[in-house]
């Protein structure tokens, strides 16, 4: 293995633990974890495949990969916390530039949100 598939390892097992965590503390959000995480792995097939059998992780990147959509639980419980977090953000920092750029951070990422939450259309064969 050369040093940037051990790194990008590193990196997707942090992240996938980070996910785990984040089932538990609302303040980490899961789903970009666990993407993130398992991409990381790509350059270790037999770690990518083994974390992949686990149904946590499994769900989280099928759902994605497949298009399958989020549950409106999940998409209103993203946008909150997003949201929350954001407008806290803005309050503490109280600085101009800080404010004019979340909210178009946030509305990127709301509308991704909104744009994975919804199943994607079934291939015609």
């Amino acid at each position: 293995m050369n040093i940037r598939t051990i790194l990008l390892t590193g990196a997707g097992l942090l992240l996938l633990a980070l996910g785990a965590i984040g089932v538990f503390l609302p303040v980490l959000p899961t789903t970009p974890f666990v993407l993130a995480g398992v991409g990381c792995l790509s350059g270790t097939p037999k770690l990518r495949a083994k974390v992949l059998q686990i149904s946590f992780f499994r769900e989280y990147f099928e759902n994605y990969q497949n298009r399958k959509g989020l549950s409106t639980k999940i998409v209103i419980k993203s946008l909150v916390y997003l949201w929350g977090m954001l407008i806290i953000s803005m309050v503490l920092s109280g600085k101009i530039w800080v404010i004019c750029l979340l909210p178009v951070i946030g509305i990127c990422v709301t509308w991704h949100i909104l744009y994975i939450a919804k199943p994607g259309k079934k291939e015609k064969k």
